[in-house]
């Protein structure tokens, strides 16, 4: 089961509205505990039950922890959620972990809020995403209960040259993304 879904709004403190606060906590939050939440029953009779929650690592810098305070709480809960999930249900098999990428990726959460067609351009492909993901999906060591980056995770396997995921894009022309430094 994969927790996808996801609300943002960067904005300071003084600027986010309650309603888009509350929308961030519902989908984010909320969302990836209810979800995994009714998935469970299911995964506890599969072969190989896994959650993969697209989240950052807690990275409690001030830099993150002041840039937009609604948004990194809704991210940070989805992310405590998962490992608390890994916790409470390991010795049941299942397994959950986090992954985040180090940079942007073009999405349409990109192009429509963070620097429009500029970003995009230093963006990487989602396909990154999902060759990292589909790496921790079928590791053979079975790990959980980790926040994971997807280009560390590409690295573990041996995909150094991630050149395929931003053609034409000069790696130090690269937009980094939130809660990584």
């Amino acid at each position: 089961m994969v927790n996808n879904a996801s609300a943002i709004d960067l904005s300071g403190t003084l600027d986010l509205e309650p309603r888009r606060y509350d929308l961030m906590q519902d989908i984010n939050a909320r969302g990836t505990f209810l979800l995994s939440r009714a998935a469970l029953p299911r995964l506890l009779e599969a072969e190989d039950p896994q959650i993969l929650t697209l989240s950052p690592p807690l990275n409690l810098d001030p830099r993150w922890l002041g840039a937009c305070p609604g948004y990194m709480v809704a991210k940070y809960a989805m992310t405590l959620t998962t490992l608390g999930l890994a916790a409470e249900f390991a010795t049941a098999g299942v397994r959950a972990n986090c992954l985040w990428p180090r940079t942007t990726i073009r999405t349409a959460a990109v192009a429509n809020l963070l620097g429009g067609d500029e970003v995009m351009r230093r963006s990487r492909t989602p396909e990154i995403y999902a060759d990292a993901a589909h790496l921790v999906l079928t590791d053979p060591a079975r790990r959980s209960g980790r926040t994971l980056l997807v280009e560390d995770v590409l690295a573990e396997a041996g995909i150094t040259d991630l050149s395929r995921y931003s053609p034409g894009v000069d790696p130090e022309d690269l937009h980094p993304d939130a809660f990584v430094d």
